[in-house]
């Protein structure tokens, strides 16, 4: 056993993973920041770091070679035990790290397979799991062959952004190709996939020495892209416990992040139900937690903070000590809108399930749960056409992710 105090250092470019940092410093372990420099005022709990060390940064994008630089001067005088990534554009940055600093950990390698969307795509199907059809974009003639082979319309995806940003809907091979020459340079950097009407879902997912030992399986009320490109209220929702849907997207998810070759940590991953032939195909997983407020959506059905129990997996030493929790089985439904007034008022929605409110600047939002499936979806349905009329708001897609 080491002699000196444990440290962890959490890698930050957006302001994310507070119930994470304060579980940390609960479990005895000294806790450092890095973050960037333009959020260096943000709510950081302030109380459980023992230091914040801050990147120059251009809309959170930070120089790799300057993160290497910083944190080997930091390591000169302090012991780094544990690297963690809190989002997931610092997935690769804290691979480098750990790779250059010889610190157990995801390497880079696998860091791959949970930021590039092709890499993804092409090793769940090699161990079994359906996606749709894709290919990439390197070869002109490639492209042309499988544009004459796979039905549109198609989407042209970067292979390393978050969410939905970046992704293109085109109808025609000429739309396809205009996009791609447009990419110029940055073309090798996309895919190309069929778009597949469906209902999408999401896997949330704590994995312990390569198992996953929690996961909680919800459904977006309707697919992300639509939300962030036709502009709606965001939604989703936990599903039926025991039913078809949740058993298949459990072994489904098993496979995917065994395929990925998650050891321990946290996931989000996202799945697609076909239309139009019942199929569930896997569209793309993360090494962290759900973003959107969806923490807190499996903390009310569940009873289980994805942050604190990520923090408490890998605080554990040796981590073969690490015990999952035993969370409760009930129902819970998220709702978040974009809102016309800077501190909207939802003091209306009153009924007793009514368990969180988001506190965010022009966003309103809300969590019900109930033990009652049926009556999460009521209360969830009702609320969302109501959100569209006291509150909903729209905004150009972002080229990046904004908070």
């Amino acid at each position: 056993m080491p002699t000196h105090p444990l440290t962890m250092l959490c890698l930050a470019s957006y302001e994310k993973g507070a119930e994470f940092m304060r579980e940390a410093k609960r479990q005895g372990w000294r806790v450092y920041l890095v973050t960037s420099e333009s959020i260096r005022d943000a709510a950081w709990p302030r109380e459980s770091l023992d230091d914040i060390f801050l990147m120059p940064d251009e809309n959170k994008k930070w120089r790799l070679n300057d993160v290497i630089l910083g944190v080997s001067y930091l390591a000169r005088t302090h012991h780094l035990d544990r690297i963690v990534a809190l989002d997931d554009f610092d997935v690769e940055i804290g691979a480098a790290l750990r790779e250059h600093l010889r610190i157990p950990g995801m390497g880079e390698t696998t860091a791959r397979y949970f930021r590039d969307k092709l890499a993804m795509r092409a090793r769940a199907r090699e161990y079994g799991v359906p996606v749709p059809p894709f290919t990439p974009v390197f070869n002109d003639e490639v492209v042309n062959a499988y544009l004459a082979e796979v039905p549109g319309p198609w989407l042209v995806k970067p292979r390393s952004e978050a969410s939905t940003i970046g992704i293109k809907r085109t109808s025609s091979p000429d739309e396809v190709w205009e996009i791609l020459n447009q990419l110029g340079d940055r073309r090798s950097y996309h895919l190309l996939e069929k778009f597949l009407p469906g209902d999408v879902y999401h896997v949330d997912s704590i994995v312990s020495e390569r198992e996953v030992v929690f996961a909680a399986v919800s459904k977006y009320a309707r697919p992300p892209i639509e939300v962030m490109h036709d502009g709606d209220v965001f939604a989703t929702r936990t599903v039926e416990y025991g039913s078809e849907d949740e058993q298949q997207l459990l072994e489904f998810n098993r496979r995917v992040l065994k395929a990925m070759g998650l050891v321990r940590g946290a996931s989000h991953t996202e799945f697609i139900k076909s239309h139009a032939d019942g199929t569930f195909y896997f569209l793309e997983t993360s090494a962290r937690v759900g973003g959107a407020n969806i923490v807190e959506l499996v903390e009310a059905a569940t009873g289980v903070n994805l942050w604190a129990e990520w923090a408490r997996l890998e605080c554990a030493e040796p981590p073969e000590t690490y015990r999952p929790p035993q969370g409760r089985r009930e129902y819970a439904g998220l709702l978040i809108s974009l809102a016309r007034q800077e501190w909207p008022d939802t003091s209306a929605y009153h009924d007793p399930e009514v368990v969180w409110r988001l506190n965010k600047a022009f966003h309103a939002g809300l969590i019900v749960k109930s033990p009652d499936y049926e009556r999460v979806s009521r209360l969830l349905e009702d609320y969302m056409a109501r959100f569209r009329v006291d509150f909903f708001a729209r905004q150009p897609v972002p080229d990046r992710p904004t908070a």
